[in-house]
C-alpha cells in the first residue's frame, strides 16, 4: 500500500473513474455506479452490475490485447454514463436531429441508442481528423525519398504536432465554464481513489488531503499513447522499408490507414506501459509519470467539499452496492440535501 499521494504507488484491484455532467462514474471489478448532483442539492446515484470482457474471453484480458479492449469498452461506456448523468440531474434532453429520428425508424432501434451511436461515430471522426489526418499532412514538407532518418524526422515531427494539438484543444476546452466544472470533478474522482487506495474513511475531509493528479488517469493513458505512437511508428516504418522496400512514411494514404489500422496495438503497449509506471515507485518511473501528471493539470481542478461527496457517493456504491433511501420510478436512489453522508462513511 503507498504512502505518499503524488501518485506512487497503487493497489492491485484498481478502481477508476470518469468525471460526467455534474457527477462522477466509478467503476469497481464488478459494478458501474454514477453519482450526480441535482440543482436542489440531492445527490442521485445509479449502479449496476458490471462483467469485465476478460471474464466472457480470457484472451480478453491477456496483456497487450487488453489494453485495446479497454479503450474501446470505456469508449462506449464513456457515452453511456454520460447519457445516464444527463438523465439523472433532472435536465432536459437535447431534442433529437430529423437524421437521427430518420435512422431510428430505419434501423428500428430507439432513440436513445441512435442518438449514443451518432455522437460516438462523430467523436471518432473528429479525433481522426484532428489527431491523424491533420499531423500526417506533414509529410507533404518533406521531399520525397530519404533513409531510415528521414522517416523518423517525419514521425516525430507529426508527433510533435499532435500531442501540441492535444494539449492546445483540452486548453481550449476548459475554458467552457461546464467543463470547468467537470474538470472540478475529475479532481474529486482522483481525491477519493487516492482516499479509498490509502484504507481511509470516505470523507470529504480525508479525501481532500491527496491530489488532483492520478497516474492511471486517461489524460497520462492519452499522452503516453502519443509520445510512444512516434517510437512505435517509426519502427514500423523502417521494417516496412527494410524488407520491402516501400517507403510507407512518404504515401500520405497509406501512411493515414497504417496508423488507424495499428491504434489498437500502440493502446494496447500503452496500457501495459502505464500499469508498469503506476504500479512502481522508483526514480525511473516517478521521471516517466511526470509528463502525464503535469497533463492532468489541465483536466483536472480542485473540487469542493460537496463534489468531493459526490464521487464518494458513487465509489460507496461501486463497491457496497446502492445506499437505503428514496428511489426515483428508474431505480435511482435519492440522497437528500443534508444528509450526513461523512457520519456514514467514518463508522463504514
Amino acid at each position: 500500500m503507498a504512502k505518499k499521494n503524488n501518485g506512487a504507488l497503487c493497489p492491485r484491484v484498481d478502481i477508476g473513474g470518469q468525471a460526467v455532467l455534474d457527477g462522477v462514474m466509478m467503476k469497481s471489478p464488478d459494478a458501474v455506479a454514477v453519482a450526480v448532483r441535482r440543482p436542489n442539492g440531492d445527490i442521485v446515484v445509479k449502479r449496476e452490475d458490471y462483467v469485465s470482457p476478460a471474464k466472457k474471453h480470457k484472451w480478453m484480458g491477456l496483456p497487450f490485447i487488453r489494453g485495446s479492449v479497454n479503450m474501446v469498452q470505456m469508449m462506449g461506456l464513456g457515452m453511456r454514463v454520460l447519457e445516464d448523468s444527463m438523465k439523472m440531474s433532472g435536465q432536459e434532453e437535447e431534442e433529437p436531429s430529423k437524421f437521427e429520428k430518420w435512422l431510428a425508424r430505419k434501423l428500428g432501434k430507439s432513440i436513445d441508442k441512435v442518438v449514443m451511436a451518432v455522437a460516438i461515430v462523430m467523436a471518432l471522426a473528429l479525433s481522426i481528423g484532428l489527431f491523424v489526418l491533420l499531423p500526417n499532412t506533414v509529410i507533404k514538407l518533406f521531399p520525397e525519398g530519404g533513409g531510415n532518418g528521414t522517416l523518423l524526422l517525419k514521425n516525430l515531427t507529426s508527433g510533435v504536432i499532435r500531442i501540441a494539438l492535444l494539449i492546445a484543444y483540452i486548453s481550449l476546452v476548459g475554458r467552457i465554464p461546464d467543463m470547468r466544472k467537470t474538470f472540478q470533478y475529475h479532481g474529486s474522482e482522483h481525491k477519493t481513489v487516492y482516499c479509498h487506495e490509502h484504507s481511509l474513511p470516505l470523507t470529504p475531509k480525508n479525501a481532500q488531503q491527496f491530489s488532483t493528479l492520478h497516474p492511471r488517469c486517461g489524460t497520462s493513458f492519452l499522452l503516453l499513447t502519443f509520445f510512444l505512437s512516434i517510437l512505435f511508428y517509426s519502427v514500423i516504418d523502417v521494417v516496412v522499408l527494410e524488407w520491402t522496400g516501400f517507403n510507407l512514411g512518404e504515401h500520405y494514404l497509406w501512411r493515414v490507414l497504417s496508423r488507424i489500422a495499428l491504434l489498437p496495438c500502440v493502446a494496447g503497449i500503452s496500457y501495459e506501459v502505464l500499469k508498469g509506471l503506476a504500479h512502481a515507485e522508483n526514480p525511473v518511473t516517478r521521471f516517466l509519470r511526470w509528463p502525464g501528471l503535469q497533463m492532468q493539470r489541465l483536466t483536472t481542478r480542485q473540487p469542493s467539499d460537496d463534489q468531493c461527496e459526490v464521487a464518494i457517493a458513487s465509489m460507496n456504491a461501486a463497491l457496497n452496492g446502492l445506499p437505503e433511501g428514496e428511489k426515483t420510478e428508474e431505480g435511482w436512489v435519492i440522497l437528500r440535501a443534508g444528509r450526513n453522508t461523512e457520519t456514514e462513511n467514518e463508522n463504514q
